[in-house]
């Protein structure tokens, strides 16, 4: 239901874009991969988000009824954008007002369709619609800034008989502009749904968005990630929880490992598995890409972790922006010797 009744005049200068039917490959928004517009905790928050990096600026804001939009919702715009851009490349007719059965949104984002799993969608969409972002990502000149909601409006629908039908719902320009108009957009693996965590569902979309075309793998300074996540969670307790993910090795398509420098800064790094869905597809891409290899292949018990010398670097971060690309700015000579905490695959132990 609105929060906040726009004027019937939108609605009527929009057409409906009902959702396709059928397997629709997840996509996501890069903008919404790299930076912190989400909650990653599953209580409510109310604390505002306020990121600024260069250029990039975010304040994200929530009211306490409802809470800020959390990375579960976040599902619900995964939806949307894969149902538009499958949509786009079947050559079809997309537009911001979209209908679905509750059915079909939650059985695409991994969820159950219990009666308490529909309450939980409704809880959804009132927060992606309470939820207020300012940012000046994608804006014509400098200092202008653009204010939203991640939904402008939504509503159930009712048969005469009092049957629903469904919901519809409107999504702001500036993400269905992200979507349509934009170069690239990314497909994500599907067990990405399953993550239960929001740190490592975070992490996830930030090593996608990020290691697309990086077969040597990246590094992030655990600081640097801290401030990127939006997290409440104190230096001390996010850089632990970090490293409880690094031992699980969660991620479908990537493995993590923890480097420590010669001077004692600790590096968050990752590498893509050889099943990585690993490339970025670009506007008219139909292919549907496979899952990846479950996280479980890669585990290892807790005695697989070592600590091993490292002579060769990690190459430079080329692809990255200024704000992500944070080993660039300090290249290390050949000779500064790493340390690397890893989980490996032991030769002969299946995969």
């Amino acid at each position: 239901m609105s929060r906040r009744p726009r004027q019937s005049s939108e609605r009527g200068q929009l057409d409906l874009f009902q959702a396709l039917p059928g397997v629709v490959a997840p996509r996501d928004a890069q903008d919404l991969m790299a930076y912190p517009f989400f909650s990653l905790a599953k209580s409510r928050r109310v604390a505002p988000i306020d990121f600024r990096a260069g250029d990039v600026a975010i304040r994200v804001e929530a009211i306490p009824d409802h809470g800020m939009a959390t990375i579960w919702d976040a599902d619900i715009l995964i939806w949307a954008a894969s149902q538009i851009v499958n949509a786009r490349d079947a050559g079809l007719r997309t537009s911001r007002l979209m209908a679905a059965t509750p059915y079909e949104i939650l059985t695409f984002i991994g969820r159950g369709v219990s009666k308490r799993d529909y309450q939980r969608l409704k809880a959804a969409l009132d927060r992606l619609q309470a939820t207020s972002v300012v940012t000046s990502i994608r804006q014509p000149a400098e200092g202008r800034r653009h204010r939203f909601s991640w939904i402008n409006e939504w509503q159930e629908c009712c048969g005469r008989n009092g049957c629903p039908l469904g919901v519809e719902l409107i999504l702001p320009d500036w993400f269905y502009r992200a979507v349509m108009e934009d170069a690239l957009i990314l497909t994500i693996d599907r067990a990405y749904f399953a993550l239960t965590g929001g740190l490592e569902r975070w992490l996830y979309r930030l090593v996608r968005k990020h290691g697309g075309r990086q077969r040597a793998g990246w590094r992030f300074d655990i600081g640097h990630l801290h401030r990127k996540s939006g997290s409440l969670s104190p230096l001390k307790r996010f850089a632990f929880e970090l490293r409880d993910i690094v031992r699980r090795q969660p991620l479908p398509g990537y493995l993590l490992f923890t480097e420590i420098e010669a001077g004692g800064r600790v590096l968050l790094a990752f590498e893509p598995t050889p099943t990585l869905v690993d490339r970025i597809v670009p506007s008219g891409t139909r292919t549907i890409v496979p899952s990846g290899t479950a996280s479980s292949c890669f585990r290892e018990p807790r005695s697989a972790l070592r600590v091993r010398p490292e002579k060769e670097n990690r190459a430079r971060n080329v692809e990255s922006n200024s704000q992500s690309n944070i080993l660039a700015r300090e290249p290390q000579t050949g000779g500064e010797e790493q340390k690397r905490l890893c989980v490996s695959v032991r030769e002969g132990d299946d995969t």
